[in-house]
């Protein structure tokens, strides 16, 4: 089993404006026996914040996974992604790919998405939209490799 940590960015759910759907969407689709959610949080749009949490999780809690929610977009708040390439040691374009590919089926809005993944020392991190619906049909698109690739970065897959 993977533990993993959500982190949402957003100024309006951050300070209770509006209330977060995400957090919910991500653990009906991560769940046991493969996945067990350990932390959720939620920020504001603040690149030196996002940064702190994610170096945080990965470095000091050790999280197989961080999940980001929001702030993927062309808004000038929107920093996660600048946030995630400042912290992670490696970049794993095909998820971000994955998530654009299953996006273009749904909206003609998917090339507009800034997401990233990549790795930080043993933790994978992955920025994904900030709608729920957007959320379950990035994480969908990449589930099926996820296990795997979680297994990899930790050592832990059988060597033939």
């Amino acid at each position: 089993m993977f533990n993993y940590a959500i982190v949402i960015a957003s100024d309006t759910r951050s300070s209770g404006e509006n209330k977060d759907l995400c957090i919910d969407t991500i653990q009906k689709i991560l769940k046991e026996p493969h996945y067990q959610c350990v932390y959720e949080n939620i920020l504001p749009d603040d690149k030196d914040r996002l940064k702190e949490e994610l170096i945080h999780l990965a470095d000091q809690e050790k999280v197989n996974l961080v999940i980001t929610s929001g702030g993927t977009g062309l808004a000038p708040r929107d920093v996660t992604p600048d946030a995630t390439l400042e912290v992670i040691h490696r970049q794993v374009p095909g998820i971000s790919m994955a998530m654009l590919l299953a996006s273009k089926e749904k909206t003609p809005m998917w090339m507009l998405s800034r997401a990233v993944a990549g790795v930080r020392n043993q933790t994978l991190i992955i920025n994904l939209p900030g709608s729920p619906k957007a959320v379950e049909e990035c994480l969908t698109a990449i589930l099926q490799a996820l296990f795997h690739g979680l297994e990899i970065i930790n050592n832990i897959v059988k060597q033939h």
